[in-house]
C-alpha cells in the first residue's frame, strides 16, 4: 500500500533521500516529485542540442519515461548528474536519427573556424570518446559493467558494492581492474576503426 506524498512534504527530503524512499516501496510518487525538480534542466538541455521548443517539450517526457525505465533495473546515486547524461544521449540520439549529427571536423574547418576553434574541437573529441565508451561498456560482461558503472558512474566504495550486488569486497575489486582493461581495449579499437573511417 502506498503512502500518498504531497511535494510540500516532500520538499525538504534530499534527492538521494527521494530514491531511497523509491527502492524502499516502490512508489512512483517519489520519482515524480524527484523529476519535477529538474524538469527546468532536462528542458534547458533539450533546448540547447535541439534548438526546438515543441521537440524539447517532448524530449523532457521521453527522459523522464526513459530514466523512471532505468531507475527500475539498477540503484542511482547521484540523480543529477545521471539524469543529465540521461537527457544529453536522447538528445543526441534524436540528432542522429534524423541526420544532424555534427559533421566531422575537417582541415578546411579548422583552418577558417573561429579563434576559439580549440575548444570546439576539445569538445567535440570528448563528445566522440563518451559516445565510445558509452557503447564500449555495454560490451563488457554483466559482472564487470555493473561494477565499472556503479564505481566509477555512481561513486560508490567496494564495499557498498558488494552490498548492492552480492559479490565480495575482492570480486568487486577484480570486476572492477578486469573492466577497466577490457573497456580500455574496446575503446582503443573503436576509436582505432573509427579513424579508418
Amino acid at each position: 500500500m502506498y503512502i500518498t506524498v504531497t511535494n510540500q512534504q516532500a520538499n525538504h527530503i534530499t534527492d538521494s533521500g527521494l530514491l531511497e524512499n523509491y527502492y524502499h516501496d516502490g512508489n512512483n510518487e517519489w520519482l515524480g516529485i524527484l523529476m519535477q525538480r529538474y524538469t527546468l534542466l532536462l528542458y534547458g538541455v533539450c533546448m540547447k542540442y535541439l534548438k526546438n521548443e515543441e521537440e524539447a517539450k517532448d524530449g523532457v517526457q521521453q527522459i523522464f519515461l526513459k530514466a523512471i525505465s532505468e531507475l527500475q533495473k539498477y540503484q542511482v546515486t547521484y540523480f543529477k548528474s545521471w539524469l543529465y547524461m540521461v537527457a544529453r544521449n536522447y538528445c543526441l540520439m534524436q540528432l542522429r536519427d534524423k541526420g544532424k549529427t555534427p559533421v566531422p571536423v575537417t582541415e578546411k574547418m579548422i583552418v577558417t573556424a573561429p579563434e576559439n576553434n580549440e575548444d570546439i574541437l576539445r569538445h567535440r573529441q570528448k563528445d566522440e570518446t563518451l559516445q565510445v565508451m558509452e557503447t564500449a561498456l555495454e560490451e563488457l560482461n554483466e559482472d564487470q559493467r555493473n561494477c565499472v558503472t556503479l564505481f566509477y558512474l555512481n561513486k560508490l566504495s567496494y564495499n557498498e558494492i558488494a552490498g548492492q550486488t552480492g559479490y565480495s569486497p575482492m570480486q568487486v575489486k577484480s570486476h572492477i581492474q578486469n573492466g577497466k582493461r577490457n573497456l580500455r581495449i574496446i575503446i582503443e579499437k573503436k576509436l582505432k576503426e573509427a579513424k579508418k573511417v
